[in-house]
């Protein structure tokens, strides 16, 4: 099952920031979360670049149990390399409870370009 989500549109900003929590339903770890950024104009959407990340290590992390946890708890690193599309390393935390992964993501097929996201696992 494909799942498509859509941020606002970010107006008259070169560097938007989002700050919206867009939520994927039952996400197959086996499947990489694909993000696409467009550029939008009055004319067209210009699609400015891609980024897909691993999930897997994100439910993996969920499925341990963090009772007892201090806050922060780093369960995993990921670090960068050519099979994913992470700008620097990445961690996996838990934190009140929930497991968080923050990300840079290094946009493909565009000259230059990253985003940032975090993403969580609600149980």
């Amino acid at each position: 099952m494909t799942q498509k989500v859509e941020t606002r549109v970010a107006t008259k900003d070169v560097n938007p920031e989002w700050d919206e929590d867009l939520t994927i339903l039952n996400p197959n770890e086996s499947h990489p979360v694909s993000l696409i950024v467009y550029d939008d104009n009055k004319l067209s959407d210009e699609k400015m670049g891609e980024a897909e990340f691993d999930i897997g290590p994100l439910v993996q992390a969920a499925k341990i149990n963090p009772n007892g946890l201090p806050n922060d708890t780093i369960v995993t690193r990921i670090l960068p390399s050519s099979s994913n599309c992470l700008a620097k390393e990445s961690s996996i935390f838990w934190e009140d409870g929930v497991v968080k992964q923050d990300m840079r993501l290094r946009l493909k097929n565009v000259e230059c370009g990253e985003i940032e996201i975090q993403i969580r696992w609600i149980f």
